[in-house]
């Protein structure tokens, strides 16, 4: 999204979003520290799992804080307390199943990935870990990616970076330990220089905002991009 037009760093992302993000990849580094600290093989188990879905809460605690705090000044709220109540279509009260037909189709996408992501890295040689960290991660972040560059496009860099940060906390602190709640979660090798590098990447939007005069510039995102193509090279080949 940088790339197509320089995305505006707000100062409260920088204070807030961003530390809070570098916090949350911080504990789930430590928690993958098992192997070292505990002399036991690295994993996400049950009780740390509850631990992210709490921070979880408490940022969501904080977010409706702030909105409360805002209400009056936020345009959005503004038009929307302006607007009269839409009433809904009788041909709407059926919606929820085309809501539940998603979900359905949703999950069996998900398995469908899964299956066939293992038979993916069983053809090339590769561990599921390598797969799943590039393959796989890229295909589910269409989604943001698309959102991004269409909000750079129509100069939304507030969507654009926020959609990006918002979508690695959920990740972090609902996708992550919800699977650990169904199943502890085994680091796989390799993990911890992932968790170590996504929280150097993160923790540079900070001199960026202060070098680049709060703006990711088009020479910002092709550095990034840069050192992602470099680090996934350098993992494939590591394998």
């Amino acid at each position: 999204a940088a790339f197509i037009r320089a995305i505006e760093i707000q100062g409260n992302v920088v204070r807030r979003e961003v530390p809070l993000l570098l916090l949350i990849t911080t504990i789930i580094t430590v928690m993958a520290l098992d192997s070292v600290l505990e002399q036991r093989p690295a994993r996400i188990s049950l009780s740390e799992s509850v631990i992210l879905l709490l921070l979880f809460g408490l940022f969501i605690y904080i977010a409706v804080q702030d909105l409360m705090l805002s209400k009056n000044n936020d345009p959005l709220l503004q038009n929307m307390r302006e607007v009269p109540v839409l009433v809904t279509a009788p041909e709407a009260r059926f919606d929820w199943l085309l809501i539940l037909l998603g979900f359905l189709l949703l999950f069996a996408g998900g398995e469908l990935t899964v299956r066939f992501s293992v038979a993916f890295a069983e053809l090339l040689g590769l561990s599921t870990a390598i797969v799943g960290l590039f393959v796989v991660a890229i295909g589910t972040s269409m989604p943001e990616l698309v959102t991004s560059i269409i909000a750079a496009i129509r100069n939304e860099s507030d969507l654009a970076l926020g959609n990006i940060i918002g979508s690695n906390i959920f990740n972090s602190l609902i996708v992550l330990p919800a699977s650990g709640v169904a199943a502890s979660i085994v680091v796989p090798h390799g993990g911890i220089s992932d968790l170590l590098v996504s929280l150097a990447l993160t923790a540079l939007l900070i001199p960026i905002f202060i070098i680049g005069k709060a703006k990711l510039g088009r020479t910002s995102g092709i550095m990034l991009l840069a050192i992602y193509i470099s680090y996934a090279i350098y993992r494939i080949n590591g394998t």
